[in-house]
């Protein structure tokens, strides 16, 4: 499941994922903290390069060793179905936590971070921590699953409400109109009363995404109660740049460090 960076940077989007990998960015100086970052493509790709993506590259500056999922779409005829790229964000989790020691990381000290579609299944990871989802592989599947904390960033969140986004609603449900099966993976209804910490960042403007669906998730995280924090600007449409060409992050991307750092991942946060 591990690789290493290979070929120059680029994005590249990929339509079929026969094999789930992960692209690790060590820190330089380990705070003993990871992240897992879950990209988008609508479900119907992923949109990950073959080096380590600029959030990744941001995190190990930061200590953070981060890694880029790149995960099985529903549409390729899985039997797990639109539960297939959950089974590889829980691998991906308990791959991290077994080899731990090799890029000094703290095992009970791991995060996720997830983008547009990718936020889809970044929440349902952080909501689905207690919850087998495939019958275990090896010695690594001995780890939990569970986050300390999730960044959700213009995340697709609804299948139900008329703001979801289509797009993954077809490649997840297939085309069937099953309320019951829109409910059970609509991420904002099927939250435990443990859910980690939720950071979300949205753009009023988007018109892909509309940013209703980072509202949802706030309100149902909110109900719990459990932590949650939502950082709406007015502009930026989807897939706002994270890093910018001088290399600083998005404040999105600053004040999930701090909501994270508050609740306990080591990472430099302003209130650090």
């Amino acid at each position: 499941m591990l690789r290493a960076p290979e070929g120059p940077a680029d994005n590249i989007a990929w339509p079929h994922v026969a094999t789930p990998m992960l692209t690790v960015c060590p820190a330089a100086k380990p705070t003993g903290a990871a992240v897992l970052l879950i990209p988008g493509g609508g479900y119907a790709r992923v949109a990950v390069g073959r080096e380590p993506s600029a959030v990744a590259r941001w995190l190990a500056g930061l200590g953070v060793t981060a890694f880029d999922l790149l995960y099985r779409l529903p549409h390729d005829g899985w039997a797990a179905g639109p539960d297939a790229p959950l089974q590889d964000a829980q691998r991906a989790l308990r791959v991290i936590r077994a080899r731990a020691g090799e890029w000094g990381i703290d095992p009970t000290n791991v995060a996720a971070m997830g983008f547009s579609a990718g936020g889809h299944l970044a929440a349902r990871l952080a909501a689905n921590g207690n919850r087998a989802t495939y019958a275990p592989i090896d010695a690594a599947d001995r780890q939990p699953t569970t986050i300390r904390a999730v960044g959700l960033f213009f995340p697709v969140i609804t299948l139900t409400q008329d703001f979801g986004h289509a797009q993954s609603k077809r490649e997840l449900l297939g085309g069937k109109g099953d309320p019951a099966l829109a409910n059970r993976y609509s991420a904002e209804l099927n939250l435990p009363a443990d859910m980690p910490p939720t950071f979300l960042g949205h753009a009023a403007d988007d018109k892909v995404v509309p940013v209703a669906n980072s509202i949802a998730m706030f309100q149902a995280v909110h109900a719990l109660p459990r932590p949650a924090e939502l950082h709406i600007v007015e502009e930026g449409g989807h897939g706002a740049r994270l890093i910018g060409a001088d290399g600083k992050p998005h404040s999105w991307l600053s004040r999930f460090a701090t909501f994270a750092h508050r609740h306990g991942l080591n990472i430099p946060g302003d209130d650090s």
